[in-house]
């Protein structure tokens, strides 16, 4: 009986210990992306290269109307309207490009102390057009107490 007991206790400890270790590793987040392209307003709109969090409607209603400020972009979005009080908003906004077929990416990773974000740049392959672009990326992720990282 004592053997039994010791091996299950054994057994609770080994699993118990993985599971503590794996809870410290990194884990991918899938976020859900709001849109992700390029603004054709030559600059216009005045947004400069930045990474935003965005926790409150207000501050999301002054991005799309800074982007909506040339060309209507943000009737394409797959939504406008966000719970701040589930979600957070990150926004990446890459600078301003003389051609066409540049692109932006997000990773999402969470760890034990933070939220890391790692922006993806993608570059035109072969011929692009002779456009002024400026690329960005919108995701929603679930709202964390945790400090968001930009890599």
């Amino acid at each position: 009986m004592k053997i039994k007991i010791l091996i299950l206790a054994t057994v609770i400890l080994v699993f118990g210990c993985k599971t503590i270790v794996n809870d410290s590793k990194m884990k991918t987040i899938e976020p859900n992306v709001i849109s992700k392209g390029n603004l054709y307003g030559s600059g216009e709109e005045g947004i400069i290269e930045q990474n935003l969090v965005i926790t409150n409607q207000k501050d999301w209603d002054d991005v799309m109307s800074l982007m909506n400020a040339v060309n209507d972009v943000t009737q394409s979005f797959t939504e406008t309207k966000i719970d701040f009080d589930t979600y957070t908003i990150l926004v990446v906004f890459d600078k301003l490009r003389s051609s066409g077929g540049y692109g932006i990416d997000l990773e999402v990773e969470t760890k034990a102390d933070k939220i890391i974000v790692k922006t993806i740049k993608t570059s035109p392959e072969g011929i692009a057009s002779a456009v002024m672009t400026q690329p960005y990326c919108i995701i929603k992720i679930v709202r964390s107490d945790l400090p968001i990282v930009f890599k």
